[in-house]
């Protein structure tokens, strides 16, 4: 039997599907890790800490942040998402609570928003604090002013958002901008 394999700076290891003496190796890869860790790793050490203190509504949150950075990394093609797609993960799970805890509001089922309101607090540990009205309000007239939009001209919103988006996206909440860019052309 021929020796087959990889003759790289690997380990070897021996043993053949015909022949016990194959020589086949297996490659170890190594990368540098910084010194702050990844939200994924956050994510995960935060579940051991929530495990070991049985705090259920903590840990049954960080099991579906998990669930859905698995989808995450499946639907971008990678094994493990960065941090901007895991707050773009993050941002969509945060979204949806809030719409969640305005239904059950205006249902009266207090006691599911109250449940939304924690899963809520939990996925916002990760993410970025979002500009306030006052900050978003200013990025929006420099937005209208670099796109060369005029005021009242309420058409060109999309040209403006889309300035605004493209520098601003991961610290704007995009529904307070998309109001403070149409409050800022109707003028």
């Amino acid at each position: 039997c021929v020796a087959q394999g990889s003759f790289q700076l690997t380990t070897p290891s021996f043993g053949c599907r015909h022949h016990s003496y194959y020589y086949s190796t297996t490659t170890t890869t190594t990368t540098t890790t910084s010194l702050q860790a990844s939200i994924v790793d956050e994510v995960t050490a935060e579940m051991k800490a929530s495990m070991k203190a049985r705090d259920t509504t903590t840990l049954s949150t960080i099991r579906l942040i998990r669930s859905a950075f698995a989808n995450a990394a499946i639907e971008h093609g990678a094994d493990v998402l960065t941090d901007q797609q895991a707050q773009q993960t993050l941002r969509k799970m945060a979204k949806m609570r809030q719409e969640s805890i305005a239904m059950f509001e205006d249902g009266g089922a207090t006691d599911r928003a109250d449940a939304e309101r924690a899963e809520l607090a939990v996925i916002e540990r990760w993410l970025p604090t979002l500009a306030d009205e006052e900050t978003t309000r200013r990025w929006a007239v420099e937005a209208i002013e670099s796109a060369g939009v005029e005021i009242g001209d309420v058409g060109k919103m999309g040209m403006v958002m889309g300035a605004l988006m493209k520098e601003h996206k991961a610290k704007l909440d995009g529904k307070l901008a998309q109001k403070i860019v149409r409050e800022e052309l109707s003028k």
